[in-house]
């Protein structure tokens, strides 16, 4: 009987307690996977998409504190270009004026020079001259000496003179 029931049985075409136990199972099954899984799986996919909605938050935030960030980069770039080009025209200022200074020494340090060699030039030539008047006295009273020499060869002719020199010697 059981070969005859075997060869009774068809997928197609159940058996009324087979569709009966089937459907029981079938609902047991359900039910278990409605208390036990689908409840832990909801949590967890809202879980998982309030991860995902605040990964897309943070994501928006950092993008957007990138932004901030970028314009906060180029404001302090631009601050340094100006800075630099301050310090830039700071330091060429600050050497014009040193190349305006040590000129105006160098011209004042050559007009020194310059007065210092003129008074120089001055007090030589004024020692010259004095030293060419002292040789031309000197000359002059040598050779007024010979004159006097050979003139006044006699000694009654050389007293006479004296005596005259020296009469209008106290009369000055």
């Amino acid at each position: 009987m059981e070969m005859i029931f075997l060869l009774d049985f068809s997928v197609i075409k159940p058996d009324f307690g087979l569709f009966l136990w089937t459907a029981v199972a079938f609902i047991i099954f359900w039910v278990l996977m409605a208390k036990f899984a689908f409840g832990p799986i909801k949590d967890a996919l809202k879980s998982r998409n309030g991860d995902i909605k605040d990964a897309l938050d943070a994501a928006a935030k950092a993008k957007e504190e990138m932004a901030n960030l970028k314009s906060e980069n180029e404001k302090v770039l631009a601050a340094a270009r100006e800075e630099r080009a301050l310090i830039l025209k700071e330091a060429k200022e600050t050497k014009d004026s040193i190349v305006k200074e040590a000129r105006e020494t160098a011209k004042a340090e050559a007009s020194k020079i310059l007065e210092s060699a003129q008074q120089e030039i001055s007090n030589q030539k004024k020692a010259a001259m004095t030293e060419v008047k002292n040789m031309t006295g000197m000359m002059a009273i040598q050779i007024a000496e010979k004159v006097l020499r050979k003139d006044l060869s006699n000694d009654t002719e050389q007293a006479s003179l004296v005596d005259s020199l020296v009469s209008e010697l106290k009369l000055n």
